[in-house]
């Protein structure tokens, strides 16, 4: 091997995660040639170190839950959970942070995979540093995807370097289950851990610094969420904020603005996400290092004609499947740009642009209870000029709920557009509502009319029968 080597694809893709293993899926199939350019894992965030562990976390916390809610069964469920057994099965489903896995799908669709430090070296090039120290340049004849994802921010805190903190890397990855955790945010991420770690065996502090948790959702998510994990025995401080850290004899300390001091075995930020572009070589292209890219519906950054950015890094929707669907889109996109074909045009499937990360996003929070919502908050609806009604319901009005759960809690709400007599979102709150978000993401994807949702009987006994009561409570009131 010769110290700097020179290959020509018709795409490069920088960064191999769920993002950009979907762009090269996509421009494969359409018979471009494909470079993946990857520093860490082919995988990525999420399958190491984000949904596919923290979900393996969860999932037997929500299990246990569930069954205690069940009359025969709570008898059963009252003891700890093995938390050996909890984190063996979270290794298994990160595959012990191997990618043979996942490398060998990346050979199968036929794309080459260069390991190491990509970085732009100009127009259409990027040069990657492997272990080695070798260089190579790769230079892509139609387009450059940039798929890097985000890090997790942390505070500028006295002391904080000293105390080692986590980030949600770390929460997902260790190996132990501390005694004593505190978590600073009120977020998905610190939501999920907390929800996670409690049931794990751990003493959970929640400081928030805002009004309460889950903030970018209706205000009734946040508060179900945090009774129940009170509940559970976590403390969840409100309106708190973290002045300083350190660690004595090896435990945390923490002092809030309010001057008080919490203790703790391991402390855990969830307060951020910056994008991965300081060192991936913007400025040779005539961008601002450590930045968003700011994109259009094709994904093309703003200003160029070969420039790709995809996923979190472009800020969008900082959500995996949303980061997927845009990678969809622009796989479709470059395929067609490279064959001359004109995009962004009428297209019946919308194939060429990205409109799902405008207006009708889903997301679940894996707490219990689950939080799940597509669209519009009421408050957002609103202040985007929307005339609009929300429309609540106990989710305990459905029939299938009390199926489900002895004492089945949460709540419904559907943002109905009183102009368009659509729904700009819906937010459930309730034990297993993460199955139900996606009947939402048809109606307001679709901009289905209320008078046609109304003829979309749901099956009885089902939870999904809310929907019914939703649309009564709209008609009768």
């Amino acid at each position: 091997m010769t110290e700097t080597e020179t290959n020509a694809y018709d795409v490069v893709v920088l960064g191999a995660g769920p993002v950009g293993e979907n762009v090269a899926d996509r421009t494969r199939a359409a018979g471009l040639s494909t470079a993946v350019v990857e520093s860490e894992l082919v995988g990525g965030e999420c399958s190491y170190w984000a949904c596919i562990p923290s979900k393996a976390l969860l999932r037997p916390a929500i299990a246990r839950a569930d069954a205690r809610r069940v009359p025969g069964l709570r008898q059963s469920v009252q003891g700890p959970l093995d938390a050996a057994a909890v984190l063996a099965h979270r290794n298994y489903y990160t595959s012990d942070w191997h990618d043979d896995g996942a490398a060998t799908w990346l050979d199968g669709i036929g794309a080459d995979l260069y390991r190491g430090k990509g970085r732009l070296t100009g127009p259409r090039t990027v040069t990657v540093t492997g272990s080695d120290g070798a260089e190579r340049v790769l230079t892509a004849r139609h387009a450059v995807a940039v798929c890097t994802g985000t890090d997790a921010v942390l505070p500028d805190l006295p002391g904080l370097a000293e105390v080692k903190p986590w980030t949600s890397r770390n929460a997902t990855s260790a190996q132990e289950v501390p005694g004593r955790l505190v978590v600073v945010g009120g977020g998905v991420v610190a939501t999920e851990m907390a929800t996670a770690y409690q049931a794990l065996g751990s003493k959970v502090t929640l400081l928030v610094r805002g009004k309460g948790l889950l903030p970018r959702m209706e205000p009734f998510a946040g508060e179900l969420v945090a009774e129940a994990l009170a509940e559970a025995g976590a403390e969840v401080r409100t309106g708190t904020s973290v002045e300083s850290v350190a660690r004595e004899n090896g435990t945390v300390v923490v002092m809030t603005g309010q001057g008080d001091r919490v203790e703790a075995d391991e402390i855990l930020f969830a307060t951020g996400r910056k994008p991965r572009t300081a060192d991936i070589g913007l400025e040779t292209v005539g961008l601002e290092p450590g930045g968003w890219l700011p994109v259009d519906d094709s994904m093309l950054v703003s200003g160029s004609t070969w420039l790709y950015a995809v996923g979190d890094v472009n800020h969008r929707a900082l959500l995996t499947h949303q980061g997927k669907y845009q990678a969809r889109i622009a796989g479709a996109a470059i395929a067609a740009r490279a064959s001359g074909v004109p995009i962004l045009e009428t297209d019946p499937w919308g194939a060429h642009a990205a409109t799902a990360d405008h207006h009708a996003v889903p997301q679940v929070v894996f707490t219990d209870p689950e939080a799940a919502a597509v669209g519009l908050s009421l408050a957002e609806a609103e202040q985007a000029g929307h005339r609009v009604r929300a429309v609540d319901v106990e989710m305990s009005s459905a029939s299938g709920a009390g199926l489900y759960a002895d004492g089945y809690r949460g709540r419904a709400r559907m943002v109905v557009d009183l102009n368009d007599e659509i729904l700009r979102g819906v937010t459930f709150v309730g034990p297993g509502v993460g199955e139900l978000i996606h009947s939402a993401t048809v109606a307001v994807a679709g901009q289905v009319p209320i008078s046609r949702l109304w003829h979309a009987v749901p099956s009885f006994p089902t939870i999904s029968e809310v929907w019914l009561r939703l649309l009564e409570a709209y008609r009768d009131n």
